[in-house]
Parts: structure tokens; sequence; C-alpha cells
């Protein structure tokens, strides 16, 4: 099973009045897993960047209006290609068929789909999208659905994001997506390992076994007076009570 979890950065909350994208990171997972492969893409939004987004994420300081020199860690945007020449890259990665971990799915999917929509792209079916802020409000109603506040819940270590950057949420988010669902492996069942791997004799072994009693039973672990009770209580029960058919 392959999933995607996803972030994006923004210049704003209303693609159409305005804002556009400045950066996508997502990360693979195989089976709830991280597979290693990621996909991380600045992009130049071809607008300035207001001083409230560049609070949140610290992106673009050459597109503030006015401009400043950036300071130390800051992207700069200006050489970063616009969203007509990664989104069929991005397209490519999130494949056609994967789901979407996104957290707030509605914020992300609209500024996707508005700047798939503009370049003439296919936009992604919203049915693909898993939203794990809808999953912690109703796992946990009432208590704080934030990515920082399900950290602290479920003891990730955040200390890295001191603002928002897309790939290292995404990150993040996939750590918390695997709490909210049980943990690593939330089907409580191990992988099956397939038979062509396993040599002739482990198969074998495997299709000829059977159950056995232990060469050495358990101690019991019961009392000497539970076992009298119990014995008393079974003589109660009639001629030939079931209890009797076992050892």
């Amino acid at each position: 099973m392959r999933e995607i979890v996803l972030d994006t950065e923004t210049t704003g909350f209303d693609p159409f009045s305005g804002d556009r994208l400045v950066e996508i990171g997502a990360i693979e997972l195989i089976n709830h897993m991280p597979s290693g492969s990621t996909y991380h893409q600045y992009i130049h939004p071809d607008r300035h960047m207001p001083d409230e987004a560049f609070g949140v994420h610290g992106i673009g300081p050459d597109l503030l209006h006015p401009p400043r020199p950036p300071k130390e860690g800051e992207v700069i945007l200006s050489d970063k290609p616009f969203f007509k020449a990664v989104g069929q890259d991005f397209l490519d990665f999130i494949g056609n068929d994967s789901k979407l971990v996104i957290h707030n799915a509605s914020f992300d999917m609209k500024f996707l789909n508005a700047e798939l929509n503009w370049i003439g792209l296919p936009e992604i079916p919203y049915e693909r999208a898993i939203d794990t802020l809808m999953i912690a409000r109703k796992k946990f109603p009432g208590s704080p659905a934030t990515l920082d506040a399900l950290c602290r819940r479920f003891g990730i270590d955040n200390s890295s994001r001191t603002l928002h950057g897309a790939l290292l949420d995404s990150e993040i988010l996939a750590e918390v997506y695997l709490e909210l669902i049980g943990g690593r492996q939330p089907d409580l069942v191990l992988a099956p390992v397939s038979k062509k791997k396993k040599n002739s004799a482990a198969r074998e072994a495997e299709d000829n076994w059977r159950p056995t009693r232990r060469p050495t039973p358990l101690p019991p672990r019961i009392t000497e007076e539970e076992a009298a009770a119990h014995a008393s209580f079974v003589k109660e029960l009639g001629d030939d009570p079931i209890w009797n058919k076992f050892d």
C-alpha cells in the first residue's frame, strides 16, 4: 500500500485572491513505513511575499515588499521555477491512486488544484486525501489538533520546527499519522512472507507442522485452596460435568 504524506507553504490563505504556492514537500510511505523516497520543491510565486506569510515559513526574502537582504538560512525564491515547470513532476511523484495524507487537507488541496488548473493539468480528486486534522478531532474531541499539539501528545520530537517547512512538516506528519492510526503496525499483523522467498525445507516444515503437547507442562498458577474450591464446585454440576473431560 502506497501513501504520500505531503505539506505545502503558501503566500497566504486563498489562491483565488492572488495567493500562490511557494513550497511542496512530500514523503512516500509503503505499508505505513517511510520508503526513503521524497519530493521537495521551492516554487517562485510570481508575486511579493507578504510579511505575515514570511513570518510563518521564512521563505522568500527577495520577494518581500519592500525588499531587504536575506538573513542567514532564509530561502531565495527569485531563481526557483514557476509551478508550470514542476507541476507534472509533482503529479508523477504522487501517482494516480496513492492516498495523500495531509493535515487540514482542504487548504493544501485547494492550492494544489488551483495551481494545476491554471496550467492545464488534471486536478487531484479530493477523495484521495486522508485528513489527519479530521482524524485527530474525531479521536480527541475538544483537544488541540495542531501538528505541534499532536507532537506533544505523542511525544514526537519537533524541536527543529522553529519555522514551518513543507518537507520537515511532512516528516513530522508521517510520525503523527502512524500514531493516529495505531502505531507502525496498525493492523497488529506482520506482513506475510512470500513462500517463494523460503527454501523448500522451510516450506515443508511449515506445511507439516502440527501442534503437540509441551514436553514439560507449565506449573499451575492456582493455589491449593483455589483448586479445592473448583473441585467442590464441579461436584455440584451433576454426574458428568464437562470439566471431567479435561486433564
